[in-house]
């Protein structure tokens, strides 16, 4: 009966109180509440939305669902809300622990076009995600960074419910959308949070007002809990570097660690002004100061100790992983059928032939190819000609679709015949 008021309050558009909803999140949990009542709640949150004042109670209750981390060292972490190429983890938390700040990083995998950071770092031979909390933090402690997948003890109110909205169409509501990110980042314990909200045609969030109210609400949540935070809302209608795929990614992160390809100066400066934000805030220093160091410990190498110790530490072997770079695939090269210049590169358009080709999956439990992939030639500005390489495709599956998919792939390249704009990288930033 209490469960049944509490739905129909909610239905006719009123806030709910801190008690009720932590109520309901615990009967949940516990399984006393069940299923359908729990899809009927968030569907009327989706309907009739939350107050900044609900969004942060249901972001606590869900936090409280299970255990929480505490640190007795400086601590941040960031967060991406998904793109395509988006590999960017992979150089800002080892960047951020450079620097002096822990990073201890609960990621995910992969679902659909959007591609996990889990997923990207196990194509690493012996690489585990998949670690005790107690080894977690030990891992945090001593390397300054670990990157491992969320335990059944880490918001178990989240997991159920987030299964739950992915079938009940429930998933587009940015009170849940905060609640589920931020509960679980808060229990990580970091105390300062910066988040990358993408926007575009590549990530769910397609248009800046939908990015900036999710950022901002991501912040205020944040603050809400006593933690630091900022985020940034970044430019998603593109790829993010040259791969999309997973163990191409984790080769690219690779090289943007060694400061070896300048074509992806780009990508590491977007790196540099995350990492900075998370150093400046933890350490109380200005963010001038903080980016320069950033810049500092790309350059000399310090970052990629962190990144090559950290996967040490979570049984990866990096010899093992050139070797599968090696390893034979089918190609396919697209080529460019016009001149001119390079105006636009459809990244849902990548993702779509990426995750055909076998670099994603369908439904959780599905199993990844971690060769497959799209591997750029160009970016955005690029000037090319007849015949130039545009991308290849590659797959250890049978290459019959191929061909198709590569008809598919060339539908993702905009090429004009005057010079074009450079990519702003960098939206906004919500403080």
């Amino acid at each position: 009966m209490i469960a049944k008021l509490i739905l129909d309050k909610k239905r006719e558009g009123h806030a709910l109180g801190s008690a009720e909803i932590r109520e309901f999140i615990d009967g949940y949990t516990k399984g006393e509440i069940p299923d359908y009542q729990m899809s009927a709640l968030a569907m009327a949150i989706c309907c009739r939305g939350m107050t900044e004042r609900e969004t942060a109670d249901l972001t606590d209750a869900m936090m409280r669902s299970g255990r929480c981390l505490s640190w007795d060292v400086p601590t941040a972490d960031k967060h991406s809300t998904g793109g395509v190429g988006d590999k960017l983890s992979l150089i800002i938390q080892p960047l951020a622990a450079a620097c002096g700040v822990a990073v201890p990083s609960l990621t995910g995998r992969g679902l659909g076009l959007t591609g996990g950071t889990a997923d990207k770092l196990e194509t690493i031979p012996g690489y585990s995600c998949s670690q005790t909390l107690e080894r977690f933090q030990e891992i945090a402690k001593t390397v300054g960074v670990s990157m491992a997948v969320q335990t059944d003890e880490i918001c178990p109110a989240d997991k159920k419910l987030y299964a739950l909205r992915d079938v009940t169409g429930t998933v587009a509501s940015i009170p849940l959308i905060t609640g589920s990110i931020l509960s679980k980042k808060l229990a990580e314990g970091a105390g300062t949070l910066v988040f990358d909200v993408k926007c575009g045609r590549g990530t769910f969030m397609k248009t800046p007002d939908e990015a900036r109210a999710l950022a901002a609400s991501l912040v205020g949540g944040s603050r809400a809990a006593g933690r630091k935070a900022t985020a940034l809302v970044t430019d998603m209608d593109e790829p993010l570097g040259f791969a999309v795929g997973n163990a191409n990614e984790v080769a690219e992160s690779l090289a943007i660690l060694s400061c070896a390809d300048p074509r992806l100066d780009d990508i590491a400066e977007l790196c540099i002004e995350f990492a900075a934000r998370m150093v400046a805030l933890e350490k109380g220093m200005p963010v001038d100061a903080a980016r320069a160091m950033c810049r500092e410990k790309l350059r000399d190498g310090s970052a990629k100790e962190r990144f090559v110790a950290m996967v040490e530490a979570h049984g990866g072997d990096l010899a093992r992983f050139e070797t599968l770079l090696a390893s034979p695939t089918f190609k396919f090269r697209v080529q460019s059928m016009k001149s001119g210049y390079i105006a636009d590169i459809d990244a849902e358009k990548v993702a779509k032939v990426a995750f055909a080709l076998g670099a994603g999956r369908e439904k959780a439990g599905d199993r990844i190819d971690p060769l497959a992939g799209v591997t750029l030639a160009v970016k955005h500005g690029d000037k090319v000609s007849v015949g130039a390489p545009l991308a290849t495709l590659e797959t250890t599956r049978e290459p019959d679709e191929l061909e198709r998919l590569a008809a598919d792939l060339l539908k993702a390249f905009t090429i004009t015949q005057e010079p074009v704009s450079p990519r702003r990288l960098v939206i906004e930033a919500i403080d």
